[in-house]
């Protein structure tokens, strides 16, 4: 990288890394859930998951949108030196960087369906849901303003798109980068 170039990461990308990890682990654990009768019995538990399946959802979704939209707001052009990490990468850094939290949390949901069926589960499946919905209101964003938000990498803690340390994102044109508005994976 010249004098002066960041790596930047798409913020969609980011938000949207964990919702896949979080969705079907989840699912399983739910469908693991409701085999086992558990203290409450199958019928409470659901029903208890459900709710707190939309709850789950709704907060993480709701999580932080104002400072996503002042960061949004305050962005910048990047720079021509600046590097755009790929899509696949700034995935796997997400993955990679949180798979024993992911893994605890499947065992964790899995373990809870001893007490109340199911619901462990739709929380990690909410927790997914939410954070898709997340990326799809930044994608909606970013088409609304014809342009692509990025973020540092070297701010994203502990993969915190809008975290303390970040002080700014920066745009591109739509076309940049190889992942579509809200961090999907580009049609070519």
């Amino acid at each position: 990288m010249g004098r002066g170039a960041q790596s930047l990461a798409r913020v969609a990308v980011i938000v949207r890394a964990g919702a896949a990890p979080l969705w079907w682990p989840g699912l399983l654990a739910a469908a693991i859930g409701a085999l086992v009768p558990g203290l409450t019995g199958r019928r409470i538990g659901l029903l208890a998951g459900a709710a707190l399946f939309l709850i789950t959802a709704a907060v993480v979704a709701l999580a932080r949108g104002r400072r996503y939209a002042r960061l949004a707001g305050g962005a910048t052009r990047a720079g021509r030196s600046d590097f755009l990490q790929d899509r696949a990468v700034t995935v796997r850094n997400w993955r990679r960087g949180r798979r024993w939290w992911l893994l605890g949390a499947f065992l964790a949901a899995v373990a809870s369906a001893f007490v109340l069926p199911g619901a462990g589960g739709m929380v990690l499946a909410g927790a997914g849901a939410g954070l898709w919905l997340k990326a799809v209101r930044i994608g909606r964003r970013e088409q609304r303003d014809d342009a692509l938000y990025w973020v540092r990498t070297d701010w994203v803690e502990r993969g915190r798109p809008a975290g303390k340390r970040v002080k700014g994102y920066r745009t591109t044109g739509p076309m940049a980068g190889d992942a579509a508005p809200g961090g999907a994976r580009r049609r070519r």
